[in-house]
């Protein structure tokens, strides 16, 4: 009974008006809302990779597995001795915040779309130890974690971002597991029976190690569990090293993941999952430079101060600051994986890669794949370009969703795929 009902829910209509790249780049189409009393909803039911079976790379690339029979891989970190890190993990148990008929309908999409396995709670190491492209070493690195999801390593000390708190241990060059028990140096928002919503907890090192930026997401999709629940949430954290004080950085970002240091001119940067149920068109997500103290409208407006007429009150001070973001990579897309290009992936030049997990509220699907965004001196430039697809099949059915993207030290760029289990690695053909 549940099946066909879901299945009716997903014929709903809600089709995008708009071809998708009319929704993308710096200066996106945003047409007038769409909500709906029922949701758009298309998923893409998780079904794995066929033996043998790889996503579709770009012309002048090609892509192999890098580690494969892993649990629900989302989140990478590369050690300085080329060490693979990667966190098997996924929503902590809680509430989500969706209640009623609309939190029903959710889990049964979550669960279709693959994204309602027990998380494995550990962070395991991968070694590629003679070069051939494909780790031959798997080890249980850190483990007995609470869904952890972003690491940094400063000095010799590793931090990891568990879903209600930041946690350090010591760290040798090397080593291939830790026994050590970490130590908390600071609480981050979710810990207890608190409401977690948006769960994962991004993580980035500032060059001189004294702080650590974590990217948390919302409590709600706009506002709507009251913004007494949103505290020190939809922002950018900035952590002390030495002291675990803790403060906002930035604020008014619904889901900011992946979250990268943009090499040419030093500014941080972040992927931001944007709000729902507006229609199909929009709003896109996006990817931008993040400003101390700047306010990117979340709940109150969207890219920019396009007034988002569901939430009260509202805030027209919040609004009148409310900053555009620099890059949109296109509606319900959800990016989580960023990584800008130093120079260590061969065969491009300036530009940010991005992990494109896929949509489920909008009609046709939409992501899915991992693409880069090209710059120039230090902004984004002309059309994002797809890598890396084929991760939905000809049957509408996900045999695998990108995370985390990064590059190897080796010229090639990973990619987590929480639903094929596997981390692929990208090279160019050059």
């Amino acid at each position: 009974m549940l099946l066909p009902l879901i299945v009716l829910l997903t014929a709903c209509g809600g089709q995008a008006r708009l071809p998708s790249q009319a929704v993308t780049g710096a200066g996106p189409e945003l047409p007038e809302p769409r909500p709906r009393l029922i949701p758009v909803i298309k998923i893409a039911p998780a079904v794995g990779w066929e033996d043998g079976a790889t996503p579709t790379p770009a012309a002048n690339l090609k892509v192999s597995v890098f580690a494969e029979g892993l649990d629900h891989p989302r989140w990478l970190y590369v050690l300085p001795n080329g060490d693979v890190l990667v966190a098997e993990t996924n929503a902590p148990p809680g509430k989500s915040g969706i209640d009623g008929i609309k939190g029903w309908m959710m889990k049964l999409v979550m669960k279709r779309a693959g994204a309602a396995v027990p998380s494995a709670n550990r962070i395991t190491l991968l070694r590629d130890t003679d070069g051939d492209g494909k780790a031959d070493l798997h080890e249980v690195f850190l483990q007995g974690l609470h869904s952890p999801f972003g690491m940094a390593l400063v000095g010799d000390t590793l931090y990891v971002a568990n879903a209600d708190a930041l946690l350090k241990v010591p760290y040798q060059s090397g080593q291939t597991s830790i026994t050590a028990v970490p130590a908390k140096l600071t609480d981050l928002p979710g810990k207890g029976n608190e409401l977690n919503h948006h769960w994962t907890k991004s993580l980035l090192a500032s060059a001189d190690g004294e702080h650590l930026y974590v990217g948390v997401g919302s409590n709600s999709n706009v506002g709507e569990n009251g913004m007494q629940v949103e505290h020190m949430r939809a922002v950018i954290l900035e952590v002390d090293t030495a002291s675990g004080a803790t403060r906002v950085f930035a604020s008014g970002l619904r889901n900011p993941v992946g979250l990268d240091w943009e090499p040419h001119k030093g500014e941080l940067w972040a992927v931001v999952n944007e709000r729902d149920e507006l229609g199909s068109d929009l709003v896109p997500d996006y990817l931008t430079s993040v400003r101390r103290e700047a306010f990117y409208g979340w709940p109150y407006s969207y890219f920019g101060q396009n007034i988002d007429e569901r939430v009260s009150p509202q805030q027209p001070e919040q609004v009148a600051r409310a900053i555009a973001p620099d890059f949109a990579l296109g509606t319900h897309v959800a990016p989580l994986g960023l990584a800008f290009n130093n120079g260590n992936v061969t065969g491009f030049d300036e530009g940010a890669f991005v992990g494109l997990h896929g949509s489920w509220n909008r009609r046709p699907l939409n992501g899915y794949e991992v693409v880069f965004v090209p710059f120039a001196d230090g902004r984004p430039t002309g059309s994002m370009q797809t890598l890396l697809s084929g991760f939905v099949g000809n049957s509408g059915n996900a045999r695998g969703r990108p995370v985390g993207v990064i590059a190897d030290g080796r010229g090639g760029l990973l990619v987590a795929d929480d639903v094929g289990n596997a981390i692929w690695r990208v090279t160019s053909k050059l």
